[in-house]
């Protein structure tokens, strides 16, 4: 089976850690931890359809339910927090929690425990 298909609801909490410039991105630099961010909000919303519509579940993470998709060109870029290098992003991941809400995230592949 691919893609979503169940109602789930946005949960817009997570989405300013995952966009460009914005502080929350600097917080997680400065805590030491790598930053995944889209390319721009645009980016983020049609990745997270696009998974909605032909991802491929992957499995059950920290209480997350996981979905994933690659795309052909970079969605997003991984920031490392030592030197502040990117290293581009392909694949995209929507995480869903007990009560059905949820965020995408760009990653270098699938979740793995």
């Amino acid at each position: 089976m691919s893609g979503i298909e169940r109602e789930i609801i946005l949960d817009s909490r997570h989405i300013a850690k995952h966009l460009p410039g914005i502080p929350q991105v600097q917080r997680l630099l400065r805590r030491g931890r790598s930053a995944h961010v889209f390319n721009n909000e645009t980016t983020m919303e049609t990745v997270a359809q696009a998974i909605i519509e032909k991802g491929e579940f992957t499995q059950v993470i920290r209480g997350y339910e996981r979905y994933s998709l690659f795309f052909a060109e970079a969605i997003g870029y991984r920031i490392n927090p030592e030197d502040g290098s990117s290293t581009p992003l392909f694949c995209g991941e929507v995480k869903i929690d007990a009560e059905n809400r949820y965020h995408a995230i760009p990653r270098t592949r699938p979740s793995q425990e």
